[in-house]
């Protein structure tokens, strides 16, 4: 009986260790594994890569268990952050709705609309997929302006969101072709659901 014990509590040591290892342990990861190391959104076949251009995919999970949010973290050099999100839809998709909750915190911390708009990427189809942008600018540094993009799209029953942090004239590269990556053939990666 002790024997059981400790050994269970061990597992619960290296569970609560290590959150993608408890997912796994307990069947809840969304995620399967991909080839070169990337991982696959089980629901919608979305596939998260192990890099996106200069960006190392660095975490993976739940966002949000009650609305089936699950996402992928990438960061790189120089402190850039990108986010990619993955909600099943309920209805039709807002993304000005979707995201309040992030805009609501942006602006309390301080940071300031400067742009909102939506954008025609490639979906993958033939069709252009319809992307909302906000962006905050959060601080400015000597020449740096330091920004918090929101973009959100519905793709085949899906939200699509990505959030990426960084500092432009120096990232705007980067942090275009993060956001292009996340949606660009979007709607030949998404299973319908």
């Amino acid at each position: 009986m002790r024997r059981n014990r400790a050994h269970l509590f061990a597992l619960g040591l290296a569970i609560a260790a290590t959150p993608a290892l408890a997912q796994e342990q307990l069947g809840t990861n969304p995620f399967s594994n991909g080839a070169d190391g990337a991982k696959i959104h089980i629901a919608s076949g979305y596939v998260c890569p192990a890099k996106i251009g200069e960006f190392e995919r660095d975490a993976i999970g739940i966002s949000d268990i009650d609305a089936g949010t699950d996402f992928c973290a990438y960061s790189a050099l120089d402190g850039v952050y990108g986010t990619v999100k993955l909600t099943p839809l309920v209805g039709s998709y807002d993304p000005k709705t979707s995201l309040a909750s992030d805009f609501e915190e942006q602006e309390k911390t301080g940071g300031k609309q400067v742009d909102e708009k939506d954008v025609k990427v490639d979906d993958g189809k033939g069709a252009a997929l319809t992307v909302f942008t906000r962006i905050y600018q959060t601080a400015t540094l000597e020449e740096l302006h330091y920004f918090v993009e929101f973009t959100g799209a519905a793709v085949n029953g899906w939200a699509l969101e990505g959030t990426i942090e960084f500092a432009s004239p120096r990232n705007d590269a980067q942090a275009k072709a993060f956001l292009d990556a996340i949606y660009s053939g979007a709607a030949s990666r998404i299973a319908a659901k």
